[in-house]
């Protein structure tokens, strides 16, 4: 797996959304312990720290250290650099392993082979992730469209195409499946909006290629049809999970 993150890990940690407590009320009910938790891909933390509310103790891995840097101290979360597909963790040593908007980028094979090994028996699997966002209005949501799908196309993984299908092509070999959705609405200015858009990895590479910043190619236009305020956006949570 390969480090996308590292670059922009503080605009990252500002500019991504959180998940909503919809999800976590959906997924925490089905998991049967309370002890130990795995949140792999962890990024800046944001799901360990919710975890640790709840779970005894949490592991929190991620490939990029200046990911783990943005992650809050927390007496019960431990944070470590580790791949998903490879792990130091003993076998049947977690109730609940969690991936949040990183699946796409994994070894699938080599993932779910892990996540068997270090799950306890009827341990829980929860993947999710999140599509293009909606800007709820004709002239943005075309103009984010084609940066998305024409401009940056030649500068994203292959692998990002799995968030269009959520998932769906990504083998989920676990049992007891549940699937859930949950639009995430927040209220953002324009600014705000385009420092998001520096978050995407194909932004990155696009950057690091080129020697300029591709969003700047939408800002005035943008800018125009958002108006001075804020607007509501909303993001396609999509959420899956099941038992070894």
């Amino acid at each position: 797996m390969l480090d996308r993150f590292s670059s922009q890990a503080d605009l990252y940690a500002r500019y991504r959304i959180n998940y909503p407590p919809e999800l976590y009320a959906w997924l925490l009910p089905r998991v049967p312990g309370r002890e130990r938790a795995w949140d792999c891909a962890t990024g800046n933390g944001q799901v360990a720290a919710e975890l640790a509310r709840h779970f005894a103790h949490v592991e929190a891995t991620d490939i990029s250290t200046a990911q783990l840097a943005q992650a809050p101290a927390l007496p019960h979360v431990t944070y470590r650099k580790s791949g998903a597909e490879h792990t130091p963790f003993a076998a049947a040593s977690f109730d609940l392993v969690t991936v949040g908007q990183a699946l796409h980028w994994f070894d699938m094979a080599a993932f779910n082979q892990e996540v068997r090994r270090v799950l306890r028996p009827d341990g829980v699997v929860a993947e999710w992730g999140y599509g293009l966002v909606q800007l709820q209005h004709p002239a943005l949501d075309a103009l984010l469209r084609t940066f998305y799908a024409d401009t940056m196309r030649p500068y994203w993984d292959e692998n990002r195409w799995h968030i269009d299908d959520a998932y769906a092509r990504l083998p989920f070999p676990f049992g007891n499946v549940a699937q859930a959705r949950f639009p995430v609405a927040r209220q953002w200015s324009a600014a705000w909006f385009l420092n998001y858009l520096r978050t995407w990895s194909s932004v990155v590479k696009y950057e690091k290629q080129h020697g300029h910043d591709p969003v700047l190619r939408l800002t005035d236009e943008l800018t125009q049809h958002w108006g001075p305020g804020e607007r509501e956006v909303v993001f396609p949570v999509f959420a899956r999970l099941g038992t070894v």
